[in-house]
């Protein structure tokens, strides 16, 4: 897998979903089952592991890369 998510949007990407996964636990109310809250979850733990990797499925499809090309020199 080559890399397709710059780092500036690899810290977005965090951020965003540590946001979800408190938002989820704190006020949307996972635990009880809540579907704002499970949805949450889901988009923190992706956002959380496509910036840990540093790979977007979706980018990969579309040939989207916000990664800066090193040039061969």
């Amino acid at each position: 897998m080559k890399q397709n998510v710059g780092t500036i949007e690899r810290a977005i990407r965090a951020i965003v979903g540590i946001v979800a996964l408190v938002a989820a636990f704190t006020t949307l109310n996972v635990m009880a089952g809540a579907t704002l809250g499970i949805v949450a979850v889901v988009v923190g733990v992706v956002m959380l592991g496509t910036a840990a990797i540093g790979w977007c499925p979706p980018y990969a499809i579309f040939g989207i890369s916000t990664c800066k090309v090193k040039s061969a020199e």
